[in-house]
């Protein structure tokens, strides 16, 4: 009796470690790096690149985003601000855009410089076109990446997290 009981609670003990240490994300992010041009995200820790991903952007890409409605993902340095699990894509990290620079051209330009920008999964519902996103631009000025990679991303980098978006 006495051996099956410490069994039981060594096996439990076993669960419970295993459930802790799914628990933890694989790695933790203290910086993002978009390059646009080569349709990559990085996420970097102490300046080392520890995950590639590759993404796509807003449907007129190239330049940078001036006002809202334009479809160019923005350029800069932003921070991934707050997070949203009930959005219209499958999850969505929201980045600062627009900064106070983007604020004053847009202003100086007559125009809003729009907002709502983000790291993005894919549209809810259309999770089995998967990598296939990739081979068009197409969000409105976001970050796109497949549900399961806004799900690493989602555990592994955490508010408050610089975020650097390059041409």
């Amino acid at each position: 009796m006495r051996i099956r009981v410490l069994t039981l609670v060594f096996l439990m003990f076993c669960g419970l470690a295993v459930a802790q240490t799914a628990a933890k994300p694989a790695f933790r992010a203290d910086r993002v790096l978009v390059i646009k041009k080569e349709r990559t995200l990085e996420l970097l820790d102490r300046g080392k690149v520890i995950k590639t991903y590759k993404v796509a952007l807003g449907g007129d890409p190239v330049g940078v985003k001036t006002r809202q409605g334009d479809h160019k993902t923005p350029e800069g340095v932003y921070v991934l601000d707050s997070r949203n699990a009930h959005s219209q894509f499958y999850k969505s990290i929201h980045i600062s855009y627009p900064n106070a620079q983007d604020r004053a051209a847009a202003r100086k330009s007559g125009v809003s410089p729009g907002g709502d920008v983000f790291v993005h999964g894919l549209p809810k519902g259309y999770r089995f076109v998967g990598a296939a996103h990739r081979l068009k631009d197409w969000t409105d000025g976001c970050i796109a990446v497949t549900d399961e990679e806004i799900d690493e991303i989602w555990a592994g980098v955490p508010d408050g997290t610089p975020i650097e978006i390059r041409p």
